[in-house]
Formats: C-alpha cells, sequence, structure tokens
C-alpha cells in the first residue's frame, strides 16, 4: 500500500518543530517604543484602526448596557464570558494592520477578515482558555465575600480585610490572564502554530521578562483606565494603539522563525 509523502513530510515537519519559541531579554524601558511604535501604526492606517476601535467600544456598550438592563450579576458574567469570544478575533484585526504596514502594503480590513478567518481556530481555543480562567476567577470572586463584613456597624479593619484579601485574589487572575495573552495572539496572526504552544511561549517570555513586563502591564493599565474614563469612548483610540504596540513588543520579544510564516496575500 503507497503511503503519503506529502503528507508525512508534514507530520514529520510539524514533529521537529520546538515546544516553545525562544524569547529575546528585553530592556526595562522597552515598552516606551512599543507604544511609540503603535501610535505610528495607528497614525499611518487610522481609518481601519478606528474603524475596529469603534466596533469595540460599541460591543463594549451593548454588554454594559444588557447587563445593567437585566439587573442580575449572572446575566452580566454570562454576557461578558460570551464578549471574551468575539475580543481575541477583533484583536486579531488590530495586528493584521501592523503586520500589513511591517510588510509595505496597505491595509484592508477586507484582508484583516480574511487573517481573522484563517486564524479563527487556534484564536477559540485561546478564547476558551480565558474563558475558563475567567469563570475561576468569577468563582473566586463569589467566595471572597465570605469575607465581607456581617455586621453594618464593623470597623474599618474588617472592611480593609476584605478589600485586601479580594484585590489580591483578583491580582492573581489579571497577572495570569495577561502572561497567556501578551504574545500569544500575535504569534498565532503571524505564524501557523497552535494556540497551546502560542499561550506557552508567552508564559516564557514574561516569566523571562519580568521588570519589562511590569512596566507594561502598567501602560496597558493605565491606557484602558483612561478609556473607562471616558465613559468607553477613549477606548476606541486606546485599544488599537495598545493592539498595534502589542504587535510591536511580539516581534521584539518572540523568534518564532522556526514556525511557517502565514500568508499574507
Amino acid at each position: 500500500m503507497t503511503g503519503n509523502p506529502a503528507g508525512e513530510d508534514r507530520e514529520s515537519a510539524a514533529a521537529a518543530l520546538p515546544f516553545v519559541a525562544p524569547c529575546r531579554i528585553l530592556a526595562a524601558g522597552a515598552p516606551f517604543g512599543w507604544l511609540r511604535r503603535g501610535w505610528a501604526d495607528f497614525r499611518r492606517a487610522p481609518r481601519q484602526s478606528l474603524g475596529l476601535g469603534i466596533a469595540i467600544v460599541v460591543l463594549s456598550w451593548i454588554v454594559t448596557g444588557i447587563g445593567l438592563a437585566a439587573g442580575s450579576y449572572w446575566a452580566a458574567l454570562v454576557l461578558l464570558s460570551g464578549f471574551v469570544f468575539v475580543a481575541p478575533l477583533l484583536a486579531l484585526g488590530i495586528y493584521s494592520i501592523s503586520r500589513q504596514l511591517e510588510r509595505g502594503m496597505a491595509p484592508t480590513l477586507v484582508r484583516c477578515m480574511e487573517e481573522q478567518g484563517r486564524a479563527l481556530g487556534n484564536a477559540m481555543v485561546f478564547a476558551l482558555a480565558l474563558l475558563v480562567l475567567f469563570l475561576v476567577w468569577a468563582r473566586a470572586g463569589s467566595m471572597v465575600h465570605v469575607f465581607f463584613p456581617a455586621q453594618g456597624g464593623s470597623d474599618w479593619r474588617e472592611l480593609a480585610l476584605f478589600l485586601g484579601i479580594g484585590s489580591a485574589v483578583g491580582s492573581i487572575f489579571a497577572l495570569l490572564t495577561f502572561t497567556f495573552s501578551a504574545f500569544s495572539l500575535p504569534m498565532i496572526c503571524d505564524r501557523e502554530t497552535d494556540a497551546v504552544t502560542a499561550i506557552v511561549t508567552s508564559v516564557n517570555a514574561v516569566l523571562r521578562n519580568k521588570p519589562a513586563m511590569a512596566v507594561w502591564a502598567l501602560l496597558i493599565v493605565v491606557l484602558t483606565g483612561i478609556g473607562f474614563a471616558t465613559a468607553l469612548i477613549g477606548l476606541a483610540v486606546t485599544i488599537p494603539v495598545l493592539g498595534h504596540a502589542t504587535w510591536h513588543a511580539y516581534r521584539d520579544t518572540i523568534d518564532a522563525s522556526a514556525w511557517p510564516e502565514s500568508r499574507l496575500e
């Protein structure tokens, strides 16, 4: 019986790939350079970037509005869980714009959608991993309420204990989310790799560049906070800029040359 040489060659090539892409060691100030280049990409493709940014704002308004109208914590939780599946697709579009600019192309939303479709499977696996983490986070948050002072007249020490425990639990899950997602989606956009390899690569790179990634996390919190402080309107600019900057962070940090490059037509 004759085998399939082409299929066997692909399987051999896949088996030869490393489990994690190596990373470069970064200076602590590197994130500021990513932001500058992210802003430059936004200015080079303002229509496409702003279009995706506005889509994120509208979806955020819809999720928030339905959650407030339902008046239920669990209803808001379900809606936000669904949004976790949509957000990676929008992020892939932003990375695609920077990728096209990097190659000297005129960015188009059509090409962005084509790349989103190509990476849909791995993006959904990534989104599922985030959803599981989010649901565990929500359960942990509900358990923290056992520390809430039972008596309305409780002193400030009991309230401080509750707030401290809640903040510590939230920080742990926020850190895990950041570690999983720092470089994984740009790698999925750029290379023919699977979500697990991309997530492991992201975790490895974050752990090896703690000072730079601490600065990057702080910048993300500040810019996202500005977006929320403007009734989410500012997210139309800050999220695309952060997305473009994340692409440059990935290019500066991860050496994914061992994996085939995704075709960009």
